[in-house]
């Protein structure tokens, strides 16, 4: 695949918390992603009541959306701080407590049950530890991946997901070989060949 000179790139976890320290979070939404109001019946698919996956969460705003559509929601994130700014800026009372399966991790909890936020590493997560999800919404996690991961997080993804899931994946199109990323350029015929 055509990725120019990204195929090599890593961005370090600690480039990522950095980030978040730094406050130069350009890829967070205030409002809420366009893309999701729009195709949300797609996740939806008519269904209520959902279990709904946010991989690389930072403080997504659409979280408390649907919580507040009545849906749980379950995000994975490796910034605490990103995790802690988003219950303090919906004034969300949320509890801590540690991951006992993943050394070093915490569940940041809404006290009504229905966020669960983990700080740690989203290749730490299991099924075991998360349970399954009825849809996924994926808007800047697979660009934020590094290349030479993607395979690794797809077929995380894919042990995530119940047989009726509904997978929303927001990727973006440019030339490669003029920006580093992230996030990264994934083609479509990537993303077929990693999701089948």
């Amino acid at each position: 695949s055509d990725i120019g000179s990204q195929k090599d790139r890593v961005v370090t976890e600690e480039e990522w918390l950095q980030k978040w320290e730094m406050g130069n979070i350009g890829f967070h939404k205030e409002h809420g992603h366009p893309l999701l109001q729009k195709y949300l019946d797609v996740l939806l698919n008519g269904r209520s009541g959902l279990r709904i996956f946010f991989p690389l969460c930072g403080k997504a705003v659409e979280m408390k959306w649907l919580a507040d559509m009545g849906h749980c929601v379950v995000g994975v994130e490796v910034s605490e701080q990103a995790l802690k700014e988003f219950f303090t800026e919906h004034n969300l009372p949320y509890f801590e407590e540690p991951v006992p399966e993943i050394s070093g991790a915490k569940k940041l909890q809404s006290t009504s049950g229905n966020i669960s936020l983990y700080c740690c590493s989203i290749y730490d997560l299991s099924s075991s530890i998360v349970g399954k999800f009825d849809g996924v919404w994926d808007r800047g996690a697979l660009v934020a991946v590094n290349p030479r991961d993607r395979q690794r997080y797809v077929s995380l993804m894919i042990t995530l997901m119940e047989k009726k899931s509904s997978y929303l994946l927001v990727t973006v199109s440019y030339d490669p070989n003029k920006h580093k990323g992230p996030p990264f350029y994934v083609p479509e015929s990537e993303i077929k060949g990693l999701f089948g």
